[in-house]
């Protein structure tokens, strides 16, 4: 290498580390961030992921197919439908299972407008510090602040979807054999109950999903606030 060469490199070499240091010393923290900023990057996020779970599991199969999300028995049925089973059951017991998801599955496009309207609703005091909680910190604030408010908006929706599939009807005539057996009492189980308190689940899980996403990869969500917040995370 003569020496233009070398001069040339070592000038390259320079600049480049000039605009590193540069970049670095402009980089975004989330203290550099204004709490409108963060607010509306954590509302974004959420409504993002609540969409996404809505497409995701409200469809055929989107809770029956995917174990992450599939809704079981009730615990106290479990043993119950093991003996139900060998007793030539086993067509009604898994009808039921898949009557339970296919409510899920039905309600959740019902739900899109209550969970986007939380969302929007929300009070956000410290996003900041939810921000920086972990990569499921803004699911976990909104499922507190917003599961039990919901669970009783999104009942009703449930016990419709129920209703739609011939649940009730299906759950009756297992728990009916099961108690006739004294295995389990009726009353211990309300099976809408259950449908929207594992639909829930399954909700805020796949939220969770996409909001890992979006911190793995804010640039590629297309959202300049997005890409502002969660950038300014990692």
């Amino acid at each position: 290498m003569d020496r233009r060469q070398f001069n040339g490199a070592c000038g390259s070499s320079v600049a480049a580390l000039i605009l590193l240091t540069h970049a670095r010393a402009h980089a975004l923290s989330l203290g550099d961030l204004t709490n409108a900023e963060a607010s509306s990057g954590l509302k974004t996020a959420l409504e993002k992921g609540a969409l996404a779970a809505v497409g995701l599991l409200g469809k055929t199969d989107g809770f029956l197919g995917n174990e992450k999300v599939r809704i079981p028995l009730p615990g106290f049925l479990n043993d119950a439908a093991k003996l139900l089973k060998t007793l030539g059951q086993s067509k009604r017991v898994d009808e039921l299972v898949t009557s339970m998801n296919r409510a899920a599955e039905t309600a959740v496009p019902m739900a899109k407008d209550l969970l986007v309207g939380a969302v929007k609703s929300m009070s956000v005091t410290d996003a900041k510090k939810i921000l920086a909680g972990g990569d499921t910190s803004v699911t976990g604030f909104f499922a507190e602040k917003t599961r039990a408010p919901l669970g009783v908006k999104f009942l009703p929706v449930v016990t419709k979807a129920t209703e739609k599939v011939g649940l009730a009807a299906k759950y009756n005539q297992v728990a009916g054999k099961a108690a006739g057996m004294g295995l389990v009492k009726k009353e211990d189980a309300n099976i809408q109950q259950y449908v929207t308190g594992k639909t829930l689940d399954g909700l805020y899980f796949m939220i969770g999903e996409e909001e890992k996403k979006i911190r793995q990869d804010p640039v590629g969500t297309g959202s300049a606030i997005l890409k502002k917040v969660f950038g300014a995370i990692k």
